[in-house]
């Protein structure tokens, strides 16, 4: 059984997401989104592959390859829909992405570094800052020789998510969204993420959106809420025990009656 029992009552609402319509200049992907999350809580956004669940983190996030057509991001009390990603990060905003990408010439230590000290409430000395870094490493298992690195270059998918969950952990966001971060990982590397994030929920009580069609990684999260997306809609929102409905029936159900609507 899993560990998703469903708190008493709701937070404040940290992120709201209002009538959203979104997708690049020539193919539109998501469709009158509304959602919110409270401040605190674990949310999931569950679907097939190709839903649009991904977009939706990138939009959030403020991914200039996406276009918003209609609707409002509010977030932490202000609107952000017109704000570029780096002022959305600044704001407490944090992406995990499905494959991180490789910045050759720039040190691993070098870029934690420098994205701590563009925070003021993160900055500090430097003895204070390796020993924390020093700290979060053991934490991950990560060797600290990985520190003098290329920041993700030549490291294995399940370094490049261990490396993540150390962002994470150092930049302390508000609302962390972390999309597909179980994917490709094995047993192992599953385990030291999942580890990662349960660390972020204790030490930093932030929000998370969880966005999976996997289940694995959700195992030991206390889950709040569960969204549903089928082509760029949102078609379901319940609680904690729709994960393991969908577990043992996929999303067949959600995809037919999308389509019945479609053709009411």
């Amino acid at each position: 059984m899993r560990d998703m029992l469903e708190r008493g009552t709701m937070s404040d609402q940290l992120l709201t997401i209002s009538g959203l319509s979104a997708g690049t200049e020539d193919k539109p992907i998501l469709h009158d989104i509304s959602l919110s999350v409270g401040a605190g809580e674990t949310h999931v956004l569950m679907g097939p592959n190709g839903a649009g669940k991904s977009t939706l983190g990138h939009v959030i996030m403020g991914d200039p390859i996406y276009q918003v057509s209609s609707g409002s991001i509010t977030f932490d009390g202000a609107d952000v829909t017109e704000l570029g990603p780096d002022k959305r990060s600044l704001a407490g905003i944090f992406l995990s992405y499905q494959a991180p990408v490789e910045v050759p010439g720039v040190p691993l230590y070098s870029f934690l570094r420098t994205i701590c000290q563009m925070r003021p409430e993160l900055k500090t000395t430097a003895r204070k800052f390796r020993t924390r870094v020093g700290e979060i490493a053991e934490q991950l298992d990560i060797n600290q020789n990985f520190l003098t690195r290329e920041l993700n270059v030549g490291f294995s998918g399940g370094e490049k998510k261990k490396i993540e969950m150390m962002q994470l952990l150092l930049l302390r966001p508000k609302l962390a969204i972390l999309d597909e971060t179980d994917s490709g990982l094995d047993v192992d590397a599953l385990s030291i993420v999942s580890r990662g994030i349960e660390a972020y929920r204790q030490e930093c009580d932030g929000a998370l959106l969880m966005i999976t069609h996997n289940t694995r990684i959700l195992e030991r999260l206390t889950v709040d809420r569960t969204h549903v997306m089928v082509r760029g809609n949102l078609v379901a929102e319940g609680p904690a025990s729709l994960i393991d409905d969908i577990d043992a029936h996929g999303f067949a159900r959600f995809e037919e009656a999308l389509a019945q609507k479609a053709e009411a």
